[in-house]
């Protein structure tokens, strides 16, 4: 009986044996034969991977060749977890100064932590990032540090497995992914930031995938960015939890590297307007200011700063207020130093001369229903003394005598109301109404500089005309693009936009606005000691919602030196300097001479007036005797 028991045992046993090694018999074959193809792809994809290259992003420079921006590769540093176990303090501790990360978050961010994967399977997080645009020196630094790493424990005491654990952990627990990052760096922090602009991480999708990436997001960084990026690359590789297996590299596309953007302006130049403006604010204390340096017969923008600034470096932690170009967004009533649109439009048309008389009602004159008021009235002036003494009643005499038509078709000839063509995204072509929607009132207060909103940008362009002889240019503020080498890969010239007045007329005009910069005049402030200046003031007050707004003005000085071969036009903007002191002449042009004169002598300008005159020319009460309109 006991043996028959055994003998059925025995049979159940190999039963069961039976079963047990053809199930392991089919899985095999299953996971050999016929899952084999699928298995293998499944791996492949696991290990496999076409990882895209970045290539370096071009550097902008200035017309020096001093970089204004530039990429540095960096790294992402990422943690496995379960190669630390139960030393995260130790691995912190050591990480905390050298990523700038406090202790405590990375104790957090190495906690062993389990995720279900696309197959529904429980898996431990060996795959943690820690920073990303870590520089390469501090990976060095990194890579140094834990293999030094000490713990807690008497390592020579313990066995073999728990050695072998922290070995590991020193050499593997700590990487960085296969993929560089890059770094995009401001060397001169606020230096010409909102012509720089900033860049912004991004995630764009190509055919390899999903990838980060820096791409412009203002400036010339958002303007210039398909010749900046560069064409990226890519490399046929095994990848372990995001780290490459180098001996296994397969084929490779080198990435090209971004073109070199340079500049018009000049750093120098730019610091000096900079500093300068950076006083303009500390001195009035308006909202903000701007100030741009033009090249008349080119039209490059040698500088174009606004305040407040801020650093591209940091570009986030500032409130979009202060990341706007101001020069070329921001609209507003120019005030007196539009007047030079309507008096050079009829000097070029032959309806007066410079010597011209206009009655100015001795400062105030009712027309179309309201009365329009000088601020220091005056009687029987010329032409060139209505520019000089900045009189509205006069200006306003002169455009009613052009007419709306005419005055409107040099509005236009100047660029007013349309875009100026400058390489940047976001410019305003500001509020120009056609004289179809102009009031009765319109013909005498468009042309001193109410009722029309334009950007700074378009005032100094139209100056800068005068400047050249009568002839609108379109600025420039990309002069060429090169590549690695140095290789001209495209190269810009100056453009002509048109002549809006004849070589005659803008020599008159320059000689009335020299008149603004006399002893006598409104910008007498902005005179230079070597060199004539041509210019004019401007103070406007700024509207609102019920009408103009009691003490808040716009102030203004746009002048151009030396006066008949001019190198230089510069024009300063204050958005509601405070009281006493908001006039043009009081705030913008004493800023306009101390930049002009720090840039005559940088660039090493020729003077055209000598000492002596100079004297002669401060001492001078000039043709005229009558007070001065501060505008």
């Amino acid at each position: 009986m006991a043996q028959t028991l055994n003998c059925r045992r025995l049979v159940a046993m190999a039963v069961l044996l039976a079963i047990a090694f053809a199930t392991l018999g089919y899985r095999l074959v299953d996971l050999q034969v016929v899952q084999h193809d699928q298995l293998r792809k499944q791996a492949e994809r696991n290990t496999h991977q076409v990882l895209l290259l970045q290539p370096r992003r071009g550097e902008i420079r200035d017309r020096r060749g001093n970089v204004l921006a530039s990429s540095l590769f960096v790294k992402t540093v990422c943690a496995d977890p379960t190669l630390i176990g139960s030393y995260q303090t130790e691995v912190a501790r050591l990480l905390s100064p050298l990523l700038e990360i406090a202790e405590s978050n990375l104790v957090e961010k190495l906690q062993i932590r389990s995720f279900v994967d696309h197959q529904g399977q429980t898996r431990q997080d060996r795959h943690v990032v820690l920073k990303r645009k870590v520089a390469v020196e501090i990976w060095e630094k990194i890579q140094a540090a834990m293999k030094g790493i000490q713990f807690s424990v008497e390592e020579k005491k313990l066995n073999a497995k728990d050695r072998a654990f922290l070995r590991n952990l020193r050499q593997s627990a700590i990487y960085v992914e296969a993929c560089e990052d890059q770094h995009r760096i401001y060397p001169n922090h606020t230096l010409a930031a909102h012509v720089l602009g900033f860049v912004g991480d991004t995630q764009r999708q190509t055919i390899l995938g999903p990838v980060r990436d820096i791409t412009g997001a203002e400036g010339i960084e958002l303007k210039m960015n398909s010749a900046l990026a560069g064409v990226p690359g890519w490399r046929s590789t095994e990848v372990v939890r995001a780290r490459e297996l180098v001996t296994f590299r397969d084929q490779e596309v080198e990435p090209h590297s971004g073109r070199h953007v340079i500049l018009t302006l000049d750093a120098g130049l730019q610091h000096i307007v900079e500093s300068e403006l950076a006083e303009v604010m500390q001195k009035h204390s308006p909202v903000s200011a701007s100030a741009l340096v033009i090249r008349p017969r080119t039209g490059e923008i040698l500088a174009l700063a606004n305040q407040p600034t801020f650093d591209p470096n940091r570009a986030g932690e500032f409130p979009p207020a202060i990341l706007r170009n101001r020069v070329i967004t921001d609209l507003a009533e120019p005030g007196s130093t539009f007047k030079i649109v309507a008096v050079s439009g009829a000097l070029n048309d032959g309806l007066m001369t410079l010597d011209t008389r206009i009655d100015c009602e001795n400062g105030r004159f009712f027309f179309a229903g309201r009365s329009l008021r000088d601020d220091h009235p005056a009687g029987i002036l010329s032409v060139e003394e209505v520019v000089a003494k900045s009189s509205n009643i006069g200006t306003a005499k002169i455009a009613i005598q052009m007419g709306p038509a005419r005055l409107y078709s040099y509005i236009q000839g100047y660029g007013f109301g349309s875009r100026t063509g400058i390489p940047l995204l976001g410019e305003e072509d500001g509020l120009v109404y056609p004289p179809k929607k102009w009031s009765k009132l319109s013909i005498s207060r468009i042309p001193i500089g109410q009722g029309i909103a334009i950007t700074p940008l378009q005032l100094t362009l139209a100056m800068s005309a005068i400047a050249n002889g009568g002839v609108l240019m379109q600025p420039m503020l990309v002069d060429r693009v090169e590549d690695d080498q140095g290789q001209v890969i495209a190269q810009y010239s100056p453009q002509l936009v048109r002549r809006v007045i004849s070589e005659t007329t803008a020599a008159q005009m320059t000689a009335a606005l020299k008149q603004v910069v006399s002893t006598n005049g409104t910008a007498r402030r902005a005179k230079l000691e070597r060199y004539s200046v041509a210019g004019k003031t401007g103070t406007a007050q700024k509207p609102g919602p019920g009408g103009y707004v009691p003490g808040k003005y716009f102030a203004s000085f746009i002048g151009f030196f030396p006066a008949h071969h001019p190198e230089l036009c510069l024009g300063v903007f204050l958005d509601e300097p405070k009281l006493p002191t908001y006039y043009g002449g009081l705030t913008a042009a004493p800023a306009f001479r101390a930049m002009a004169e720090r840039a005559a002598k940088y660039l090493a300008i020729q003077p055209d007036l000598p000492p002596a005159d100079a004297l002669a020319q401060h001492s001078s009460r000039g043709p005229f005797a009558s007070g001065v309109n501060q505008q």
